[in-house]
């Protein structure tokens, strides 16, 4: 079993709330916008992070982070990029990739709103964490804690970080 913290659109901020959710998890996963790569330099070095490129990272954050992510975790296959929009309204060419690698998860960011949908069509669970900055339109701070196991998803919580603004 891989307890996993997934965050998402930082914008360059990172709190003390965030990192005290992260400590009981064995992976981090950031999907995309991350801003100042303080953000990652911030996290738990004793996890496994896997970690996306957004449209607002710089040259920097490219050179050491990919703009996507295909993977097997605990026998469940996992796709994380940044832009991917959502069911059954995917961005241009995800739902291929999606097929492709029999991925029983989709993880994506952007736009910064939480949300987690069974896709029935692709057999496929999307997760959307929403965003842990302060920048950006949305009102409440989020992120995304689970289990995986056997290739199940499970103990699916949302965190709320409070406020975008103080």
């Amino acid at each position: 079993m891989k307890k996993i913290g997934l965050i998402s659109d930082s914008h360059s901020y990172i709190d003390e709330g965030v990192l005290e959710h992260l400590k009981g998890v064995d992976e981090i996963w950031h999907a995309g916008d991350i801003g100042d790569l303080g953000v990652i330099d911030a996290l738990p070095t004793d996890k496994q992070h896997r970690i996306v490129t957004g449209n607002i990272d710089d040259e920097d954050a490219r050179r050491l982070y990919p703009e996507e992510l295909w993977f097997e975790v605990e026998g469940l296959n996992v796709g994380i990029l940044h832009i991917g929009g959502k069911p059954p309204r995917y961005a241009k060419g995800v739902k291929v990739k999606i097929k492709e690698n029999n991925a029983g998860l989709f993880v994506c960011g952007h736009s910064h709103i939480c949300k987690v949908e069974y896709d029935q069509q692709l057999n496929c669970l999307y997760m959307n964490p929403g965003a842990i900055g302060r920048h950006g339109f949305h009102v409440i701070r989020t992120m995304l804690l689970f289990e995986i196991s056997a290739g199940k998803l499970q103990n699916l919580r949302v965190v709320e970080l409070g406020k975008r603004a103080k």
